[in-house]
């Protein structure tokens, strides 16, 4: 187990789950390690340290990648020098994050948690910063024999992101799939983008899906029933 209220940390094939357990959401982030470099796949909550972790389980430079721009994946970006966003998402990050910090507060603690002690809710802020990345479909970044690539796929948000490797066969869906209330009906989210997206990586070859919260037991599976349950939503006129 790891310190600082950050919960359990799982290694497999240089692949690290962080989750963050002891909150409502079960946030969870990964790293991801080639030879030459190290891609950190969400920040978390931001109510502890994360790098504190991440230097416990790599030496290698790290280049954080982003999902979205939600409080829940951006919390730890303040620690990190080299961060990376969705072009359509930068404007969220750098200055116009679409809640307010007080609505973000509220959503932290809604349920009861079990917070770190050093951690003070009055002096929690949003990280809203410069980004020194852009980048859209397509991209791939190359760790040092190991290459993950950009999938992206709006629905949650629209610069949402997906993180495929082939070699593996893994997929990091960020908020696009995970068992729990889906969120598609803010204004901010588009369920037509969603089913879409959706279709988009139903046809990848997935071996393991790895959510951004709850249960890491998730199956390949889920891509199509989720998938068919958006294309019934959409016959229904839903």
């Amino acid at each position: 187990s790891v310190s600082r209220g950050l919960g359990d940390v799982y290694k497999r094939q240089d692949t690290y789950a962080i989750s963050e357990y002891q909150h409502w959401e079960e946030t969870h982030c990964y790293l991801l390690c080639g030879t030459k470099r190290a891609l950190l796949i969400d920040t978390g909550l931001g109510v502890a340290n994360i790098k504190e972790v991440v230097d416990k389980l790599t030496m290698l430079p790290i280049f954080v990648v982003t999902t979205h721009v939600h409080w829940d994946h951006i919390g730890g970006h303040q620690y990190f020098e080299n961060i990376g966003v969705h072009i359509l998402e930068k404007d969220w990050i750098s200055e116009k994050f679409p809640i307010s910090l007080q609505q973000v507060k509220r959503n932290l603690t809604c349920r009861e948690c079990q917070f770190p002690e050093e951690f003070d809710l009055e002096k929690y802020q949003l990280f809203q910063g410069d980004v020194q990345s852009t980048f859209s479909d397509g991209e791939i970044f190359n760790l040092g024999e190991r290459t993950v690539q950009v999938v992206h796929t709006p629905g949650h948000s629209p610069g949402h992101l997906c993180f495929w490797e082939k070699d593996t066969g893994y997929l990091f869906t960020g908020d696009l799939v995970y068992k729990d209330i889906l969120f598609a009906y803010y204004p901010s989210t588009d369920p037509e983008a969603y089913l879409n997206s959706l279709k988009k990586i139903s046809f990848l070859p997935v071996k393991k899906v790895f959510p951004a919260h709850h249960s890491l037991d998730i199956q390949p599976e889920i891509l199509f029933r989720m998938r068919k349950a958006f294309e019934q939503l959409e016959a229904d006129g839903k």
